[in-house]
């Protein structure tokens, strides 16, 4: 079996698209924990608390 290595100089070179934007890693905690929330809270808000018996 023949190991094939991938040519880096055959690829097509992608420099006109934009890069991903790039989100630090705090920033992306903060918002991971406000999506948590919300979702806590339409949890909260669709349950039923018939604390009545």
């Amino acid at each position: 079996m023949e190991d094939e290595f991938l040519d880096e100089d055959a690829l097509p070179d992608n420099d006109d698209e934009p890069a991903a934007p790039v989100i630090p890693l705090d920033m992306r905690r903060v918002l991971d924990d406000v999506l948590e929330e919300r979702r806590l809270r339409k949890q909260l808000k669709d349950y039923d608390f018939d604390l009545d018996g």
